[in-house]
């Protein structure tokens, strides 16, 4: 069909181009304006290891590998970033938030809690869910040109919101500051152990000089701030939902149901130009 026959079929259906993008526009815009909105709670953080007197630092002379050029996270804020969606911290949240309890009642609203209870395949909510959530709603990422990380955290009620994120941040910085503890204190326990039944005169002194490291590792883990992440932000949120952005989604609506009506609307022209001439392809002859 040549271009000219084309757009001759879209100029004489435009009024039905039109009214099937009016229809997509509201249908459109409907769903946008019924869609729940949630609160963002955001916090900014920075690996400790990027300070002057980081606890790493401290721990080891040596400085980390990469440092400042290397985007990766390294050393204890790997650690920490890994333990937010971990399912440490998931069964942490399910001992001491709602947030299960939440997750069941959004389970069994309508509509879709109807169907599942008609077909037999509602349950309760379980660790795994709390996990998928959090998933699903958690983003950590890193600013651009910086070294610093953003926290996101995603929920329609906006002081769930809040205290799911900062119980997560005080989770995780625990655990890798419990595991550093830990750690030295296995070291000490070793090292003692060791001195005790030493004769060695050099090798004492080797000892002694580990042990030495291991206790300053122990009171370092014990008395700084912030082991893994710095807070440069505290966690807060918005007074009001931001998610999702209704603006911008009702100016991609505007644009894309226009298109996509035309879209629709030319193949109706090609559609009704094949239907009244068919091609017809001819028969292959027989071999010579």
């Amino acid at each position: 069909m040549a271009v000219e026959d084309l757009l001759a079929g879209l100029w004489a259906r435009r009024w039905r181009a039109a009214l099937l993008s009016l229809a997509l526009i509201l249908c459109g815009a409907t769903a946008i304006l019924l869609w729940p909105r949630s609160y963002v709670a955001e916090a900014v953080v920075a690996p400790a290891e990027t300070t002057g007197i980081a606890t790493s630092s401290l721990l080891s002379p040596a400085a980390p590998i990469g440092g400042l050029f290397d985007p990766r996270p390294t050393g204890n804020f790997a650690v920490y970033l890994g333990a937010l969606r971990s399912a440490e911290a998931a069964a942490m949240l399910a001992t001491e938030t709602t947030l299960l309890l939440q997750i069941e009642e959004r389970r069994a609203a309508w509509p879709m809690g109807a169907v599942r209870r008609a077909l037999g395949v509602q349950r309760e909510a379980d660790l795994d869910d709390l996990r998928d959530w959090l998933e699903r709603n958690l983003a950590v990422t890193q600013t651009l040109g910086a070294v610093t990380w953003t926290l996101a955290l995603v929920h329609r009620d906006r002081d769930t919101a809040l205290d799911a994120l900062q119980r997560l941040h005080a989770f995780a910085e625990g655990k890798v500051r419990a595991d550093l503890e830990e750690l030295a204190r296995r070291r000490v326990t070793a090292l003692e152990a060791r001195l005790s039944r030493e004769s060695d005169l050099y090798i004492r002194q080797s000892l002694y000089d580990l042990l030495a490291q291991s206790q300053r590792a122990g009171v370092v883990a014990a008395a700084d701030e912030a082991v893994a992440a710095r807070l440069v932000s505290a966690p807060m949120v918005g007074l009001r939902p931001s998610l999702p952005n209704r603006p911008l989604l009702l100016l991609l609506l505007a644009v894309a149901a226009p298109m996509a009506a035309a879209g629709l609307t030319a193949a109706g022209v090609l559609l009704a130009a094949l239907s009244h001439h068919p091609r017809v392809y001819p028969l292959p002859g027989p071999a010579e």
